[in-house]
């Protein structure tokens, strides 16, 4: 019996398309995430073998597009991960029964692991042509990747390894993110506080602060 909570949009991407998503992620494990987005109300619907530190429940990082303009594939595309790792990635638009676009699958490919013997698996890290469509529209808000990308910057600057990074290394990042605007995506501040193993209440007793000492 259909839980009476969740949305028969969700329940369509659950039913039809998890068993995929799961059959993607055993194949490709351990290097390979698989997320489906629910286009309706831009949530995370499911996520397995999580390598993003995001939730279920979420909110999606995609932004607005007229998707079926887009076809029905978008990539193959590269991110960079929370702990510096560059992500070859692949979306599929999932419809509904009406034809309509209902959600997205994105399959995040750690390539990473590869990079040490690039010589002979280059053709392999290389993959397909990457796309020549835009992707802005697609991800014009993406945080996430403007989080990773800023932290990562800085400890390269410093040359600190993310696991060696004190309590007031933290401190110094997260108002320095809250300077560069990274907190006006939702959930923002609970993915900073995942990826430096900070607890949620940390995080917003320092904006909290901070709030306050620029109201002062």
């Amino acid at each position: 019996m259909r839980n009476s909570n969740v949305s028969p949009v969700k329940d369509l991407l659950l039913k039809r398309y998890a068993p995929i998503a799961d059959g993607i992620a055993a194949l490709l494990y351990p290097c390979a995430e698989v997320v489906i987005h629910d286009l309706r109300d831009q949530t995370i619907a499911y996520l397995v073998n999580n390598l993003s530190r995001l939730e279920v429940g979420a909110p999606s990082v995609l932004d607005d597009a007229h998707f079926a303009a887009r076809g029905q594939t978008i990539g193959p595309y590269e991110k960079l991960n929370w702990d510096g790792r560059r992500m070859r990635c692949v979306s599929n638009i999932l419809f509904d029964d009406d034809g309509k676009p209902a959600g997205i699958l994105c399959v995040n490919f750690n390539i990473a692991v590869f990079e040490d013997v690039r010589s002979t698996l280059d053709l392999f890290i290389k993959g397909g042509t990457m796309t020549d469509a835009p992707t802005d529209d697609l991800f014009r808000d993406d945080w996430q990747d403007r989080i990773n990308t800023y932290l990562h910057n800085w400890l390269r600057d410093r040359q600190i390894g993310i696991n060696a990074l004190t309590r007031e290394h933290k401190r110094e990042i997260v108002e320095a993110l809250h300077a560069q605007g990274a907190f006006r995506g939702r959930s923002s501040a609970n993915y900073v506080a995942a990826v430096l193993t900070m607890g949620r209440a940390t995080v917003y007793k320092i904006l909290k602060q901070m709030k306050e000492g620029g109201a002062a």
